[in-house]
């Protein structure tokens, strides 16, 4: 699941980083990401994931990091592999 999530950053970030060089729990704005990245990055996960982000998880503390990326993927798909 994270895998797949540095896949997206990758793509769609537009991180200054290589995305493997930031840790899961690093601060992705601080790293770089902008607020319209972090649209297109919700986009692009709920087209890969198969979901959709209800309005109360459209924040900053959603995608502030892959760690917290993954939990709310968890959170919406019930899935323990977001965690992995």
């Amino acid at each position: 699941m994270k895998q797949k999530i540095r896949e997206l950053l990758a793509k769609h970030g537009g991180l200054p980083v290589a995305v493997d060089q930031v840790a899961d729990n690093a601060d992705l704005y601080a790293a770089g990401m902008s607020s319209f990245a972090s649209v297109q990055i919700m986009l692009a996960i709920e087209e890969a994931f198969d979901l959709e982000f209800p309005d109360s998880l459209l924040n900053r503390k959603s995608f502030q990091s892959i760690d917290a990326i993954a939990k709310t993927v968890e959170g919406l798909t019930g899935s323990a592999e977001a965690a992995e």
